[in-house]
Parts: structure tokens; sequence; C-alpha cells
């Protein structure tokens, strides 16, 4: 498979770039709900103009209303909002939700995506119970009451959990903690009651909450595929989770990138531009081929995630680390070239740097995907 769009793709490409450049643009979204102690950190009108073009329904079928695509073209978007840094529901909606819909029957199918693809509802996933993404260990529990369930325990890192119209909520029917198996997916609504939100702002401004299920009734339609058979389901829903979020970071990436040559172009000192010293020359041609490098292997990634490869999962752990390093690179260069204005509000690379902070926790940081590439390679 080439590494590089169709046309299709590349006509997807072009007008994700204009779109979010126009309509996603730092000043337009991302500064104007910060500074306005926004209690959702994005706007439900940009969210309605996904929707109208299409971008919310990707991966939903053309049978539920959606467009049929894949992870891949997910990430042409992804890396566009990524490039922009606008703030919005996609990766959590559209990608994580709507994986794990897919598995849903057509009931629960009927209820909750005509209302994504519309962009009338936000919806997420809670997954993670604790400072880092270790989905293989559930202790949240959901024990069976008269016809349904009763929902118990805490999920943290729950983006836009208090935003969100439903949740997709991850847990154990059975067996011990850290079992494969026993693992059951929940359609909660946000009126569900004894569910609470401690809501926070994390350091990129984006929302997220500590969610806690005290014995919250479910009617046996909230499951997502089979009782105690949600581990697959889950697996799904992270591969895509964790390479869209590889696609974001390499918008991220290029972002930043492009902000600190344009940058290096336009700053002159001891009269001359900082751009013709070949030190910071050498350090942004090495930043461009790690940039680069990093592209491509999420672009293998979510190609091999869409054809059903048995190599997918390696190598989406090795596009999650990869592109942390090389965003991780990409925005301290940035702030670095940018001088002491580098460390103000008033300049965009911080915003930069922000965002690949609490990008590349989500979903598991380069760490815990270096170990994942290790243990799927036999070492």
């Amino acid at each position: 498979m080439p590494l590089y769009h169709d046309d299709d793709q590349a006509m997807l490409a072009e007008t994700a770039s204009q779109f979010m450049a126009e309509e996603g643009a730092i000043a337009k979204q991302l500064r104007h709900w910060r500074d306005r102690d926004c209690k959702d950190g994005f706007g439900h009108g940009l969210w309605k103009q996904f929707a109208e073009m299409g971008f919310t329904g990707m991966l939903v079928s053309e049978d539920d209303g959606g467009l049929g695509m894949g992870s891949y073209e997910a990430g042409i978007v992804l890396e566009e909002i990524g490039r922009n840094l606008t703030p919005s529901p996609f990766l959590a909606s559209s990608v994580l939700a709507a994986t794990a819909l897919k598995h849903a029957d057509s009931n629960a199918r009927e209820r909750w995506l005509p209302g994504l693809v519309s962009g009338d509802h936000v919806y997420t996933v809670a997954i993670d119970e604790g400072a880092k993404h270790r989905p293989e260990i559930i202790k949240t529990k959901a024990e069976k009451s008269g016809n349904g369930f009763k929902l118990t325990g805490q999920k943290d890192f729950v983006l836009h959990g208090a935003s969100s119209d439903m949740l997709v909520v991850a847990a154990r029917t059975s067996g011990s903690d850290d079992d494969a198996d026993g693992i059951t997916l929940f359609a909660v609504p946000r009126d569900a009651a004894n569910m609470s939100h401690d809501a926070v702002r994390l350091v990129d401004s984006s929302m997220a909450t500590h969610t806690k299920f005290d014995g919250v009734e479910l009617d046996g339609d909230a499951v997502i595929g089979e009782v105690d058979g949600g581990r697959e389901i889950l697996n799904a829903m992270l591969a895509a989770g964790r390479i869209g979020a590889a696609a974001e970071g390499v918008g991220v990436a290029s972002g930043a990138m492009d902000m600190t040559v344009d940058y290096l172009k336009q700053r002159k000192q001891f009269g001359k531009l900082i751009g013709e010293f070949q030190a910071l020359q050498h350090r942004a041609a090495h930043l461009y081929s790690e940039v680069e490098i990093a592209r491509a292997v999420t672009m293998k990634a979510a190609q091999l995630l869409d054809g059903g490869s048995e190599k997918a999962d390696l190598m989406i752990s090795v596009a999650k680390a990869k592109v942390a390093k090389a965003a991780g690179l990409a925005v301290k260069e940035g702030v670095q070239m940018h001088g002491g204005i580098g460390m103000t509000d008033e300049y965009d690379i911080g915003l930069y740097m922000k965002r690949d902070r609490a990008l590349q926790e989500f979903l598991g940081d380069m760490y815990y995907h270096a170990g994942r590439v290790a243990e799927l390679s036999g070492y």
C-alpha cells in the first residue's frame, strides 16, 4: 500500500485543511473558548459544522447514515484538527464511541447513531481508572440487577464527560480485575441516576471528568455486544482511538514545526535571519525528518487497521510511540527557537506544547506503547 493519498483522500485532505484553517483556527476556537472559561471546552456550533461536512459520521456505516470510511480517512481529519489545535469531541465521539457502536444491536444503533451523525449529540468513552492508561485492569463492576445491571465504580480522564449525551463504559461483569475476559461495554445516558462528574480543565484547556457510578441502574438494552464478551470490542475501540490520537499528534507536530520554520525566516539577529545560521538549519532538517517518519508510520498503521491485518496492533503502538517522540521534539524545538517569547501566552507555540502534553497521555504514553511493541514483537 503506498504511503500517499489517492484522489478521494487528497480531496478530503484539501477540504479538511481549508475548513480547519478557516473555522477551527486557534484564535477563533481554542483561545475563544479558553478565555471564556467554557465549561465544555469546545463550541457546539463548530460541532454542527463538522456534521454538515460529514465528519461526524465518517466511521459510521452507510446503512446507519454515515459515510462508511475508515481510520485512514479519520486520520486525515484528525491531522488537520491537530495542526490547528481545533477543540472538538471528534476523537472521543466520532472515532472511539462510533467504533464501539458498530458492535451494538440495531436498536442501540438506531437510538444513538443519528444524533452523532447530525451533530446534535456528543459521546465519549470511560475506560481508564487511574493516573495512567492501563485498560488491562478494569475494576468498575456491573452486577446483575433484575433484568439489567447495577454499575459501581469510578472512571478517570473521561474526555468531555460532563458534556456528553452518552458514555460508553467498560465494566467488569465477571472474573478478577486483571482478567482479559469478563468485560462488558455499556451505553450509559447522561441523565442516568447516581452518576456524577467532577470536571477538570486539562493543561491544553480541554475538559475531562472523574466520573463516579454509585449504583447506576441500567437495563439490558444498555449492553453493547455480548455480556462478558466486551474485551474484543474494547480492543477495537482502543485501536481506532490510538491511531486517531497518533494522527492528531502528527498534526500537532506539523503545526509546531511550520510555525517554527516560518519564525526562522522572519526573526533577525546580528543583522541576519536566524534561519541562515547553519546550526538552526540542521535542527530544522532533523525535525522535518522525524515528523515525516512519524507521519509515514501512522499512515501505514491506519492502512493495516482498515485492512484487518494481524500486524495492525503492533504498528499502531509503533505509531503512537513514534509520534509522541516526534511531537515532543517539535514543540520543544519550537519553544526554544522562538526564544523568550516562546514562553509567553501571546505566541501560539506554547499552546502546541500543552496539547502535545495532554495528547501523549491519552490512550497510552510513549513508554506504555514502547512496552507493547516489545511484547507484541516477542522480546
